[in-house]
């Protein structure tokens, strides 16, 4: 398919939400750049959401079309059908988006999108796949089936390590010429100094979705065990559609060990520093491997004391962090003795948040991200 020739690079991203998450914003971070290096660029998203203010604000074209977003859900049996009819409507709706873009290349955001890069290829439009997940305990046939797409891929950029060495123990070959840029990750634009007297109170923040391999009902539990009414927590985020059920269970749990008035469902918040500015400490207790941990690094900018599962991507964003402290992933007593070392440890911790945080702003830089991933896309079309 000719792109247009006006000495512009066009660029198309697709990319599988409209929501302002971990992946979502690492998007976001990548428009921005490719708008900055003086692309035209065309963001296509399947749904509305908070995200389209930002994009636009960033300088991209935002088009809502049908796609094909690979869920769990879409591989049970009794989906199938439906699956299929989802795929032949994104099929015809990826012909119309390329006829009316037209363009020099095409940005894959997460590997949840498996008919783009196949798409691409048999246009002869380069594309760069970028893969924010690591599906660690999929079975090896499922992890061919997720990965295959990235054989059309011109160019693979993965966030970590260890996302590197998922997609390997698919494809080893495409993990080697795999390219890992860490996300650009942004910091309050002011830090607000925590809260110094724990014996005032301890409050803690959890950001992210509310789903069982997050973990926020680990933390409600840890909470009951505390059983000590200075320590609070905040569980910012909402779930997924579909996942209004983890929610209930959450509202349920809550009631069930007492907790109604030391843990907050504070819903979604597309600014979290006015929830991370209450807290002391950042939980992050993931059941399941994460490919990167953003809110860790978040935590660490915010000047806040991160407490993690020691797994996957979270050791990577906390690698060398004297202020983070590590636990066994899905074990409550781990997360309670971990709560209580933060605690016991804090004025050995506190005067250390501040330059931790001007490591972490130095190693996860938006601009140097932003840099980076537009190098990327310049370089296969050639410009």
């Amino acid at each position: 398919m000719p792109a247009r020739h006006d000495g512009v690079p066009r660029y198309l991203v697709v990319h599988p939400g409209a929501e302002l998450y971990g992946s979502d914003r690492v998007m976001l971070e990548s428009v921005i750049a490719f708008a900055a290096a003086g692309a035209d660029v065309t963001v296509s998203l399947p749904e509305r959401g908070p995200l389209i203010e930002h994009l636009v604000a960033g300088g991209a074209t935002v088009r809502i079309d049908p796609a094909l977003v690979l869920r769990k859900s879409l591989l049970r049996p009794r989906n199938w059908l439906a699956s299929a009819r989802t795929a032949i409507r994104a099929l015809r709706a990826s012909s119309r988006i390329l006829r009316e873009v037209r363009p020099d290349a095409v940005y894959v955001s997460t590997m949840t999108l498996p008919l783009w890069t196949p798409i691409a290829r048999a246009r002869r439009i380069p594309a760069v796949l970028h893969l924010h997940e690591g599906e660690q305990g999929a079975s090896r046939l499922v992890k061919w089936v997720i990965y295959a797409p990235a054989l059309s891929a011109r160019r693979i950029v993965v966030n970590s390590e260890f996302s590197r060495g998922v997609l390997g123990q698919a494809f080893p070959a495409l993990a080697r010429r795999a390219e890992i840029i860490y996300n650009g990750v942004a910091g309050p634009t002011t830090v607000t100094p925590p809260p110094t007297d724990l014996g005032a109170g301890v409050h803690l923040v959890y950001i992210g979705r509310l789903s069982p391999r997050k973990g926020p009902d680990l933390i409600v539990e840890a909470l009951a065990r505390l059983d000590d009414p200075r320590i609070t927590a905040d569980l910012v985020g909402a779930v997924f559609r579909g996942y209004e059920w983890y929610e209930q269970e959450l509202r349920e749990l809550i009631d069930e060990r007492g907790l109604s008035g030391r843990v907050r469902l504070a819903g979604f918040h597309a600014d979290v520093w006015g929830a991370v500015d209450q807290a002391q400490f950042v939980i992050v207790p993931s059941r399941l491997d994460e490919p990167f941990g953003n809110t860790a690094v978040e935590g660490t900018l915010a000047q806040r004391v991160v407490i993690v599962s020691d797994t996957s991507g979270l050791r990577e964003a906390t690698d060398g962090v004297a202020t983070a402290i590590r636990f066994a992933p899905g074990d409550v007593d781990a997360l309670v003795r971990a709560i209580r070392a933060a605690m016991d440890d804090w004025e050995q911790l506190a005067p250390r948040l501040a330059d931790e945080a001007t490591a972490a702003a130095a190693r996860f830089s938006p601009e140097n991200y932003r840099r980076t991933i537009a190098s990327t896309m310049a370089q296969i079309t050639g410009r």
